[in-house]
């Protein structure tokens, strides 16, 4: 799993959060799912992407059904009530500029793969979402239905 923020304390250390810095950002975790996707692996990336361009060219840089794209869609305020390093209050305040979805716009995605909407959904009922997404892609084998997440969850 590659997180957002992870990669950018030294591979994209040299960004900030403009446009043009988010869009360099998720090229260079293009370029990174790439290698670790052709060494065999699948690469679970979570990042904030705010552009649908943005996304569309890291997609175009996977083999054509290799890519997934899931939109965790959450309102701001319930981002904020669970950011723990105060991100959104400093953009709120303006001491972060160009955030997303307080100083900066976020286009969502037109037709992800999956959508989550993780204010209402657990975090099991996401993971299991997510398992059943790859099972269907024959990504990964199909997970035993006796296993407590797969207990009473729809899909």
């Amino acid at each position: 799993m590659l997180d957002g923020d992870n990669v950018r304390h030294g591979l994209s250390s040299d960004l900030g959060f403009s446009i043009e810095d988010r869009a360099e950002h998720l090229r260079r975790i293009g370029e990174l799912a790439k290698l670790m996707h052709g060494a065999g692996m699948i690469v679970l990336c979570a990042f904030v992407s705010p552009t649908r361009d943005a996304r569309q060219r890291v997609r175009g840089m996977l083999p054509s059904g290799d890519f997934f794209e899931i939109h965790c869609q959450c309102p701001a305020e319930i981002c904020a009530q669970r950011d723990p390093k105060g991100f959104y209050a400093d953009a709120k305040a303006g001491r972060i500029s160009d955030y997303t979805g307080v100083s900066a716009p976020y286009e969502a995605p037109v037709s992800p793969e999956l959508a989550l909407e993780t204010a209402a959904l657990s975090i099991e009922e996401c993971v299991f979402r997510v398992i059943t997404m790859l099972q269907q892609h024959d990504v990964i084998k199909n997970m035993p239905q006796t296993t407590p997440m797969a207990k009473g969850i729809q899909i």
